[in-house]
């Protein structure tokens, strides 16, 4: 089993369940309201190890998962929540050896997963028009992965700009106006293509699937959103929890289509 590492993301679990995000640096401590935890106790130390804090309470040390991480993280911009982020990429059908077109970055949440799905095989070239969100989900990515994978290209600018050359198997936008890029996606998809994109609100929905309608190139267009509700267990007592994580955004998928024949 590998050992961490400096400047690895780790996820510590108190005795109540609790867990608390941080990347590994030689001579830092972790602060708990229960004791001090050294980095460098954890450096070293085997995935899933028991560490004790000054005060003796004991924490034990995993790596995050991409959802832990996701919604654990430091951000700049909104993330797409792990629940629709499977969704995304069941609906959407991204695979290993996938060239896939995001917009925007963000804080590189979905980028991320895109990646790990398309593999060293694929590609994602994602767009991001800030650069300061570019530039943190460069760190984000940097800081889950270890190092940049070698599948991801982020660009700063319009996505837009950038598609006309691009010859995408999947187009995936979490851009406030998607409907814009829908001409061009109409061009640049091959057929079979699938073009996703992941809104908040009805009128944003109904646009863009104005937009997918009126182009004529796209069937199988379907618009749907994800509820997850965890469950309380504890031994007899087995209810829902409290709180649930409701509506986060819409996610609307298309399928390209060649373009139809005349009749006669």
């Amino acid at each position: 089993m590998a050992v961490f590492a400096a400047r690895e993301a780790c996820l510590l679990f108190d005795s109540k369940g609790r867990r608390y995000l941080i990347e590994l640096i030689v001579g830092a401590q972790f602060h708990h309201h229960q004791g001090l935890l050294p980095h460098d106790d954890i450096i070293g130390a085997e995935e899933g190890a028991t560490l004790y804090s000054s005060l003796g309470r004991p924490l034990v040390a995993l790596r995050p998962r991409l959802a832990d991480f996701a919604l654990k993280m430091p951000r700049g911009a909104a993330v797409v929540y792990p629940k629709d982020t499977g969704a995304i990429l069941v609906w959407a059908d991204i695979k290993p050896g996938d060239i896939v077109v995001e917009a925007g970055t963000g804080s590189g949440a979905l980028t991320m997963a895109l990646a790990r799905a398309v593999g060293k095989e694929g590609r994602v070239i994602s767009y991001e028009q800030r650069e300061d969100h570019a530039e943190l989900a460069r760190k984000r990515i940097r800081g889950f992965f270890g190092f940049m994978p070698e599948q991801i290209e982020l660009r700063v600018g319009r996505v837009e700009d950038g598609l006309p050359e691009l010859r995408p198997d999947r187009i995936v936008l979490d851009l406030p106006e998607p409907w814009h890029s829908v001409p061009l996606a109409t061009q640049c998809l091959a057929a079979g293509g699938i073009f996703c994109c992941y809104l908040p609100t009805v009128p944003q929905v109904q646009q863009v699937r104005e937009a997918l309608a009126a182009s004529g190139s796209f069937l199988d267009v379907m618009s749907f959103e994800v509820m997850m509700r965890e469950w309380t267990v504890d031994g007899r007592s087995v209810r829902p929890s409290h709180r649930m994580i409701g509506h986060t955004g819409f996610i609307t998928v298309a399928r390209k289509r060649e373009p139809a024949g005349e009749s006669g």
